[in-house]
């Protein structure tokens, strides 16, 4: 019997960007370098296959510093730490190396340049992301309010309205923080913001890429894992850009073919901590059911690369 036709829009830019193939790199070449076990602060990025295949390899993964040894060097994850983290590694004498996407690194530089000018930040993103904490921990308390929502703006109590400056978390949606930053222009007109986009690249590719195929597809699928900002995001941009069913799936055994039931067109994309061995793992997986034919959707080409921290380069 003949498998029903399937039509999928695989998007493209998708799945790793450059903060995380450094990361990962990163956690690779210590454990070249300094043999296992290698302590890892809060998952490199989110995505637990990867933890997984790292965890496998000799990677031990910690919530905080505390949980770490003295004598084992420690890798803090790609979303970045507050500064209290690197001062109390060196306080221990802690070998580390800092995983930070340098994209995360410019918001944090950012934050400190308007903190030395005198002016109090307004961090758009979310509560409790380890990116929003590494952030906001970079300056004294109370120097950071957190906005997650247009609506947030409103009960912002700043100690100088005329002296404000906003940052935001990188993985945000487009759309949702321009709402956001709106709001913000609105309220305080003198606010200072970035001179370029907080958001990176790769998120902002990734959204673009999704809004290109939503009016093509009846169903949208995110591989991506459910504590990954960017990827939860997509989903979000995908029903908003029209698509009427979209799903955040980790593997291809979470798929919920129910769902999917009389579904012919399906857009396939992944998160930024999502391998490309995930992706194929879904496409096959709907090749076993289907007569498959893939068109690739590519809004843009990525190039960017990201060097490893020197001390990884350097022979040990």
């Amino acid at each position: 019997m003949r498998k029903p036709d399937l039509k999928l829009y695989l998007a493209a830019p998708r799945g790793f960007c450059a903060g995380v193939d450094r990361a990962i790199k990163i956690v690779e070449l210590a454990l070249e370098k300094w043999g296992k076990p290698v302590y890892v602060r809060h998952e490199i990025v989110h995505n637990k296959f990867v933890v997984d295949t790292l965890r496998a390899q000799g990677a031990v993964f910690v919530e905080e510093l505390d949980e770490a040894p003295s004598d084992r060097p420690v890798i803090f994850s790609a979303h970045g730490v507050p500064k209290a983290v690197p001062a109390e590694a060196r306080r221990r004498e802690m070998v580390y190396v800092d995983a930070t996407c340098p994209l995360v690194s410019k918001v944090h530089i950012e934050a400190e340049r308007h903190h030395a000018n005198g002016l109090q930040m307004i961090m758009i993103g979310h509560a409790g992301h380890p990116e929003t904490l590494g952030t906001m921990g970079q300056l004294p308390e109370g120097e950071v309010l957190l906005v997650e929502t247009a609506e947030d703006v409103a009960g912002l109590t700043p100690r100088d309205p005329e002296r404000l400056a906003f940052i935001t978390q990188t993985t945000l949606s487009v759309d949702d923080t321009a709402g956001i930053v709106a709001a913000l222009k609105a309220r305080f007109p003198a606010i200072i913001g970035p001179h370029k986009e907080d958001i990176c690249y790769a998120t902002t590719n990734r959204q673009a890429a999704v809004k290109q195929i939503a009016p093509l597809i009846d169903a949208l699928l995110v591989i991506g894992a459910p504590n990954s900002s960017n990827s939860r995001r997509l989903v979000e941009v995908g029903r908003s850009a029209g698509c009427p069913y979209a799903q955040l799936v980790q593997r291809a055994v979470d798929i919920d073919w129910r769902a999917l039931d009389g579904v012919r067109r399906i857009g396939i994309t992944a998160g930024a901590s999502a391998p490309e061995m995930l992706i194929e793992e879904v496409v096959d997986a709907f090749r076993e059911r289907f007569e498959v034919d893939v068109e690739l959707v590519e809004t843009a080409v990525e190039n960017v690369e990201f060097k490893v921290p020197r001390v990884l380069r350097e022979p040990a």
